[in-house]
């Protein structure tokens, strides 16, 4: 490998913590595990979220409520 392949954002990257692996060895893994890591993006599905009939019918409460002005029995 070049300095140019190693600055590419898009190569894998492999930390050896112990041993020492043969080229062959490392790019077997490094199939392996692309393979794997895109078959599962190409089935991965994001479910939809369920929200309830009142979530779907609730209004949100109105910021016109004015709190300066005394209203109903309580005004006194």
């Amino acid at each position: 490998m070049t300095e140019a392949d190693d600055a590419r954002s898009d190569a894998p990257h492999l930390r050896l913590r112990r041993g020492s692996a043969t080229p062959e060895e490392l790019a077997a893994v490094i199939a392996v595990v692309s393979e794997s890591l895109a078959q599962e993006a190409s089935t991965a599905v994001a479910e939809d979220p369920l929200v309830s009939a009142w979530r779907i019918s609730a209004r949100g409460v109105g910021n016109d409520l004015r709190r300066d002005v005394p209203w109903g029995h309580w005004a006194g």
